[in-house]
């Protein structure tokens, strides 16, 4: 059944359209136009002073609600993606971390086999999986269990790519381990998206990575080496580069506001992305949680290994968007398009609210404040949680 859909400004990925009317038929968007030039025959529902945006994008998630996406289970997906739903993300990339083989291998087979079942009502869809690990640096690898960190290799990566039935989308890889390019080089091959980080690599070998294939960065700042002004290192190429899109987790933990701020004005709106990195204790109490293998605790919105290293997030990618307004005050369509629009282009995919596209929006009140969810043409309840 059509429904069509109304609001005071749409937010596309190029454009903002005032008074729009949506036209939506089986989750899909059939048609976009304006009350100026259509008639409206059957008006569904009126969001009266609201924006629409497109459903937030997250590429960099681990879990949430008490579920690893390392479990590989329907039951825990399924929890997990109707979490994010409610925080606005209708797509994202389930993550894997360093882990043994076994359960690398077993998590792959099984978020793959989520993948392939149609998503249920309620429920972000995933897209995809982002393997972060195991081919990180040993010098920064962060929570990484240092005892499954494995070289990159081709033979490797085609293992996984198998396991996973083809859904990997991008890998987190460090460019100066030995076998690093060549991965690179056959991850372009299979359609995957490399982003280059945990990494102690120098200005050359981020650069040569570039030249392999790599086209994004992973949680800037967050185990990198740091910028030096006479070898500026990996971090000096991925806030240089003009063609490198880079993320960031915006937490105000992670990264300090001024510089998000330069991480921002070195970007721009075109390559800036943002992520959670969120952990299964996002949505939980403060307490003792998983990521992977790792034991991981969690107070007051900081989340540490045994070590006391910082091990992900408890952030919500609409509480990111919220956080990247208040430390640059970028206005709504930029910060969404952080969140929506520029992960979808680091990925090769189609941009969103076009038709054809799932009809996948965010509602924000008149104070930029994110209040409903419409996830594949449905009203989501409690869209605000």
């Amino acid at each position: 059944m059509s429904i069509t859909i109304a609001a005071k400004q749409l937010v596309t990925a190029n454009t903002i359209i005032d008074q729009p009317l949506i036209t939506v038929d089986g989750g899909n968007i059939v048609a976009i136009s304006s009350r100026e030039a259509s008639e409206i025959t059957r008006l569904t529902r009126d969001f009266k002073d609201a924006t629409l945006t497109a459903g937030l994008f997250d590429i960099h998630m681990h879990g949430a609600i008490g579920h690893d996406a390392m479990e590989g289970t329907t039951e825990a997906l399924s929890a997990i993606s109707r979490f994010l739903a409610s925080h606005g993300v209708t797509e994202y990339l389930a993550t894997t971390v360093t882990a043994s083989m076994d359960l690398t291998l077993r998590a792959l087979d099984g978020i793959a086999r989520h993948i392939e079942r149609e998503p249920a009502g309620g429920e972000a869809t995933v897209i995809g999986i982002h393997i972060e690990g195991p081919f990180v640096s040993h010098a920064k690898r962060g929570m990484h269990p240092e005892r499954f960190i494995l070289p990159p290799s081709v033979a490797l990566l085609n293992r996984f790519w198998e396991a996973s039935r083809g859904h990997i989308k991008l890998m987190t890889i460090a460019p100066e381990v030995p076998g690093a390019l060549e991965t690179i080089a056959r991850a372009s091959e299979l359609g995957i998206r490399s982003s280059i980080g945990h990494s102690n690599a120098n200005t050359a070998e981020a650069l040569r990575a570039l030249q392999a294939g790599a086209v994004s960065a992973t949680h800037t700042y967050n185990a990198m080496r740091s910028l030096d002004h006479r070898e500026p290192g990996i971090l000096g190429v991925v806030l240089d580069r003009d063609d490198l899109y880079a993320d960031l987790i915006s937490d105000g933990i992670h990264v300090a506001p001024e510089m998000v701020r330069l991480w921002f004005k070195a970007k721009g709106p075109e390559r800036a992305i943002l992520i959670t990195d969120a952990l299964e204790a996002t949505g939980m109490p403060n307490g003792v949680y998983k990521l992977g293998e790792t034991t991981v605790h969690v107070k007051d919105g900081r989340c540490t290994t045994d070590a006391g290293v910082l091990a992900g997030s408890v952030l919500t990618l609409d509480q990111a968007v919220a956080k990247m307004r208040e430390f640059t005050k970028a206005d709504l369509p930029a910060a969404v398009r952080l969140a929506s629009r520029n992960p979808a282009r680091m990925l090769g995919l189609p941009d969103d609210l076009t038709v054809g596209a799932a009809a996948n929006f965010n509602v924000y009140d008149a104070g930029g404040n994110r209040t409903q969810t419409v996830l594949r043409g449905q009203l989501l309840e409690h869209g605000a949680r």
